[in-house]
C-alpha cells in the first residue's frame, strides 16, 4: 500500500502527468483538494473508489483516512493542485506518516508559474534580462515569512518574482518593489490560469492594485512580476549560436572517421 502525493496540475485537466491520472485511475482511495482540483480529474477515480473533498477537513482527519486505507491494503491518490512542493502543505502530511509507518511517493506536476508563462507565451528566463526565478508568498493570514525571505530582501535581487497567496496584499509589493523594479516595471496577474475562465491582468507596479479592483479578484491569483513581462530587447541566447562550440556541439572539429 501506498499513499501517492499527486499534483493535478494548475487546472487544466490535461496538464496532468501521465504518470499521475494512471493512478488516480486505479487507486481505491482518492483524497482530493477540492477547491482547486478540476472535477474531470477525480472522475477518473474507479467506480467503486472512495472520494473525498478534504477542503472542510483537518490535518488529523485527513491521516485517519489514510491510516484506514493503510489497514485495508489499499492505495491512496492525494490529489493536490500544482505541484505538492510549492505550498502544498505536504511536508506536515509526510511527517505524520512517517511516524506511521505507511509508505508514500510523490508525483510532479506543472506549477502555476510554468502555466502561466506558458499561456503568455514567454520565458522566464531572457539572457541579460533575467536568470532568476523567485517563487515567494508575502506575510498575510498564513504563517510568517522567514526573517531572511521578506519581500524587501528578495526585491533587491530584481529577479523574476512569482508572488503566490497575495492578491489581497497588492499595496504592501507595490511599495515593497518600488524602489528595486520601478513603478512602471511590467505585472502580470494570473487568474486561474488554464481554466476556462483563466483572466491575465497585463499591468504595472503602479497600477496592479486598481486593475484588479475593478476586476474584483479577491483570490486564487498569482503576482508575476519583471521585466521580462514587458517588450524587452534581449541578445539570443549561445544556445543555438552557430558560432558557440558546447560537448554536443564542436565548432571547428572534425569528426574523426573509422
Amino acid at each position: 500500500m501506498t499513499v501517492y502525493f499527486i499534483g493535478a496540475g494548475p487546472g487544466a485537466p490535461d496538464l496532468i502527468t501521465v504518470r499521475g491520472l494512471r493512478l488516480i485511475e486505479r487507486c481505491p482511495v482518492c483524497l482530493f483538494a477540492g477547491s482547486l482540483v478540476p472535477e474531470e480529474i477525480v472522475k477518473a477515480a474507479p467506480e467503486d473508489a472512495l472520494v473525498k473533498d478534504t477542503a472542510p477537513m483537518h490535518l488529523d482527519e485527513i491521516i485517519a483516512e489514510m491510516a484506514a486505507a493503510h489497514e485495508k491494503g489499499q492505495d491512496v491518490a492525494r490529489v493536490h493542485s500544482g505541484d505538492p512542493a510549492i505550498y502544498g502543505a505536504v511536508a506536515e502530511q509526510m511527517r505524520r506518516l512517517d511516524a506511521l509507518d505507511i509508505p508514500y511517493d510523490v508525483v510532479p506536476g506543472v506549477p502555476a508559474f510554468a502555466a502561466t508563462a506558458a499561456r503568455l507565451k514567454t520565458e522566464l528566463t531572457l539572457p541579460e534580462i533575467a536568470q532568476t526565478v523567485i517563487i515567494t508568498r508575502t506575510e498575510m493570514k498564513a504563517s510568517s515569512m522567514p526573517e531572511f525571505e521578506t519581500l524587501e530582501i528578495l526585491g533587491k535581487s530584481r529577479a523574476t518574482l512569482a508572488i503566490h497567496l497575495s492578491i489581497r496584499n497588492l499595496a504592501h509589493i507595490r511599495d515593497t518593489l518600488t524602489p528595486y523594479y520601478g513603478e512602471d516595471c511590467p505585472v502580470v496577474i494570473a487568474y486561474r490560469a488554464t481554466w476556462p475562465d483563466e483572466l491575465f491582468i497585463r499591468t504595472t507596479l503602479k497600477d496592479m492594485a486598481d486593475e484588479v479592483r475593478k476586476a474584483k479578484i479577491t483570490r486564487t491569483a498569482l503576482v508575476m512580476v519583471g521585466k521580462v513581462f514587458g517588450n524587452v530587447a534581449f541578445r539570443d541566447s549561445d544556445l543555438y549560436n552557430s558560432d558557440f562550440s558546447h560537448v554536443l556541439r564542436n565548432v571547428g572539429k572534425k569528426k574523426k572517421v573509422g
